[in-house]
């Protein structure tokens, strides 16, 4: 860069130069004209004097001083020219250095550009290397994602065909399991029926054991007895008491105060340490037992828009909870981690009242204020409970329950009679065979009826009376006995053994406690 400015200021240099040069060939030039005008003028003398016959009159200095005149234009003339020239050919050569160091710069310039853009190309190159390999890097992993996706797809089909499978196995094996028990529960009462069938069915009686009353002023709507008799639960309005029961004295061990408002139903299960219970608060809670042996809520179900009226469990798997509401729909809660709503039946138009669960399982019954029956049974395909008959009654009931796969008993509202259904072989379809006498009048809701198996026995409550009746296996029915209270507003529960009957009534405002005794 340095030589080419240097370059620079001499052809600046030069250029003023030859404008002085000009100026001094100008003048010699002009020196020239005169001294030509002059020679010129001298010869015009001569010759003007030769014509006149004269001689010209020319002074030896004159010629002296021209002929110097002219050697020194001549010379000064010389001189300039040699370097104008010299100057000229300077000037072509700076020019020329000045081209070849421009071409040189452009060529360095050009080199440049070039390696920057071979650089650039080798960059978008790699850069484009990297985009396939992580396009085919993606285009794998996309292709094992979809592989993956539908193997898991295949494997979720395969697995709930497995558990369908297996749904319909367990199904089919539990009602196996069942008829082989019902089989040998037969085979071992049949010699006892044959041999002493007047000991099984001799008369009995329920007596109370005043001194072990205990006084409660609230209202209490259920009672539970589990199935050692060791427990009993009372829900009084929204708590729920929990009392030991032991030589047949009730000492309360705890209050539970989760429900807001009134306890409406109460159920053991059987297998498991745990107790349900449904409120007016609209919800049903599921009770377990801690390592320090209280009870806590291990979870809520929410999902019914009105009262809870009545509960049922399977007691086989204890994995099933049907609830009947005031908001006329029954659920069907499924434990699986959690207790979750499994389906919702709707085809009452009023409060339902009353449900009973088969032995075998697989189906429902339930009565409500809209005088229907309906009769809901659990499909063996995919396991969904479906309405397989409506049956119209001219007066709504409160109590229903079976008392085996083909016959259940129901209590009208307000009639001294219970009505007895048979299930006809031909159709399948639930027929009312019979009316079973009994002694009641204006009624009150809940207080479920109870079908004690091992005691062939079942308690149907009427108005202020609480009916106890035999049930014999030619489908024959014998009131036992008639316990009377002094109002309807009677409320209870019998053991799992038939040998306690717990109740309370807003006549005594006491819970009660009454023992079977055989005549």
């Amino acid at each position: 860069m340095k030589p080419l400015m240097e370059c620079d200021q001499k052809l600046s240099d030069q250029f003023s130069f030859i404008r002085i040069s000009d100026k001094i060939v100008k003048t010699i030039n002009y020196i020239k004209q005169l001294s030509n005008q002059r020679f010129h003028k001298q010869q015009e003398q001569q010759c003007s004097h030769q014509q006149r016959n004269q001689l010209p009159q020319v002074s030896l200095s004159d010629i002296q001083d021209e002929q110097l005149n002219n050697q020194f234009v001549d010379k000064i003339t010389f001189l300039m020219q040699s370097s104008i020239e010299n100057q000229v050919k300077f000037n072509k050569e700076c020019l020329n250095q000045q081209l070849e160091m421009q071409s040189a710069q452009y060529q360095l310039q050009n080199e440049k550009e070039k390696i920057k853009t071979k650089k650039l190309e080798e960059k978008i190159k790699a850069k484009d290397l990297q985009l396939e390999q992580k396009n085919k890097e993606i285009q794998s992993q996309q292709k094992l994602i979809n592989e993956l996706k539908n193997q898991s797809i295949k494997n979720i089909k395969e697995k709930k065909k497995l558990e369908e499978t297996i749904r319909a196995k367990d199904l089919q094996l539990q009602s196996q399991n069942l008829q082989i028990q019902q089989l040998k529960q037969i085979q071992t009462q049949q010699p006892i029926i044959q041999s002493s069938s007047q000991l099984i069915l001799k008369p009995f009686t329920y007596n109370i054991i005043h001194n072990n009353s205990i006084k409660q002023n609230d209202w209490c709507y259920a009672i539970a007895i589990n199935k050692d008799c060791s427990i009993v639960l009372a829900g009084c309005n929204s708590e729920i008491k929990v009392f030991e029961f032991k030589q047949e004295v009730l000492k309360k061990t705890q209050l539970l105060i989760e429900h807001q408002d009134d306890v409406n139903t109460l159920n053991f299960m059987n297998k498991s340490n745990h107790f349900i219970s449904g409120s007016d608060d609209k919800s049903i809670i599921i009770w377990s037992m801690n390592q320090r042996n209280q009870w806590i809520c291990q979870q809520k179900l929410n999902g019914h828009n009105n009262s809870i009226y009545c509960l049922v469990l399977n007691n086989n798997t204890e994995d099933l909870i049907i609830s009947g509401s005031r908001d006329k729909t029954i659920k069907f809660w499924k434990k699986q981690n959690q207790w979750l709503c499994q389906q919702t039946i709707t085809d009452h138009t009023n409060n339902v009242l009353g449900l009973s669960l088969n032995q075998q399982q697989n189906k429902v019954i339930s009565c409500g204020d809209d005088k229907q029956i309906l009769i809901i049974e659990q499909s063996q395909q995919d396991s969904k409970w479906i309405v397989i008959q409506k049956i119209m009654v001219e007066t709504y009931g409160y109590r229903i329950c079976f008392i085996n796969d083909n016959l259940f008993t129901f209590q009208p509202f307000g009639i001294e009679q219970m009505h007895v259904y048979e299930m006809n072989n031909n159709n399948k379809q639930y027929l009312k065979t019979k009316d079973i006498l009994g002694k009641g009048g204006y009624d009150s809701f809940l207080f479920p009826q109870q079908h004690i198996k091992s005691k062939y026995l079942l308690v149907n409550k009427i108005g202020k009376y609480v009916n106890l009746i035999r049930t014999k296996d030619n489908c024959e029915f014998k009131a036992e006995q008639y316990i009377e209270y002094k109002s309807s507003a009677i409320y209870g529960c019998m053991s799992d053994d038939a040998q306690y009957l717990i109740t309370w009534d807003n006549g005594s405002y006491e819970i009660q406690i009454r023992k079977y005794n055989e005549i």
